[in-house]
């Protein structure tokens, strides 16, 4: 370096680095805060008051209560109308993971279908599928228990799982359709070469490359799922088969007056189950909606 050259070098402006203001970074951190305790308040609220006696609901609106009590938790894992607690936990758990597995796989399977095979009737049948996304789920309501009831399904699980099998979920099969549709024709033209046919190019290099958007659906079909309320209570009718979502009902139907406590504490020990799930595959459920596919 010549002596110019480093006078100039010298002479040269450094980068100045752009500093937050103190009183910038705090506001910022003040409105986070109130916006973190608006979001979390109803779930604050919900967990304190499973520790209100009834006499407390409707007197004191507040967070926290005035005289606690573990009596809820008592009353809700005795059950109510003779089954146990358990028991609802058991039919809720049994009919969301039936629709993970039903709706994962079904709907992979019709997305392949409609994303990577050629057949006469592509472009009809997938408007079809699209536009039963307008058709709302209390058209049907009627054919199809006018169906399981002939079939002398109803009282049973099978209409709710049923139904998971068949790709009935078009929001799910659209999804995966889009993923499958952006990556490339090459991967399949290569596996043809080597012999391999449909179902194992599906099963081999599409599924693992999908992962991101199987997991989205997964969670989406596990929370709908849990927290499905009508087609439970058009299916079942023994106490025996209630999930949760119909569960929560018996503490307000069973007498005259509405266990206010018993209700809440039951609903925040209902909420558990799906946060916790959430939770463990949100890294999941951002890489689905956020991932483009893969470019060849």
């Amino acid at each position: 370096m010549t002596a110019t050259e480093a006078v100039v070098t010298a002479s040269a402006p450094s980068p100045r680095r752009v500093k937050r203001k103190t009183w910038q970074t705090v506001v910022w951190l003040v409105a986070l805060v109130i916006l973190t305790a608006i979001v979390l308040y109803p779930l604050l609220w919900l967990f304190f008051s499973t520790f209100k006696p009834n006499s407390e609901f409707g007197q004191n609106p507040g967070l926290l209560p005035n005289a606690p009590t573990i009596d809820n938790y008592i009353k809700v894992a005795d059950g109510i109308a003779g089954v146990p607690m358990w028991r609802f936990f058991f039919n809720s758990l049994l009919l969301a993971v039936s629709a993970v597995v039903g709706t994962v796989l079904s709907s992979a399977l019709a997305a392949y279908a409609f994303a990577r095979v050629q057949f006469k009737g592509l472009g009809i049948l997938f408007a079809a599928m699209i536009g039963t996304l307008l058709l709302p789920f209390h058209v049907v309501i009627i054919p199809q228990y006018i169906m399981f009831n002939s079939f002398g399904l109803v009282d049973t699980f099978w209409p709710l799982i049923l139904p998971k099998f068949l790709a009935t979920e078009a929001f799910f099969v659209f999804l995966l359709v889009q993923f499958m549709r952006q990556m490339p024709r090459d991967m399949d033209e290569a596996a043809r070469i080597d012999g391999a046919g449909h179902f194992r190019i599906f099963w081999a290099i599409i599924l693992p490359l999908v992962k991101p958007a199987l997991i989205t659906c997964a969670i989406f079909s596990f929370i709908w799922s849990w927290n499905d309320f009508l087609g439970p209570l058009l299916y079942l009718t023994s106490p025996d088969n209630y999930p949760l979502p119909i569960a929560l009902r018996l503490y307000n139907d069973q007498t005259s007056t509405s266990d206010y406590g018993a209700t809440v504490t039951a609903s925040f020990i209902a909420l558990l189950p799906v946060l916790l799930f959430f939770l463990a595959f949100q890294r999941f459920l951002v890489d689905g909606v956020a991932t483009q596919g893969l470019k060849g």
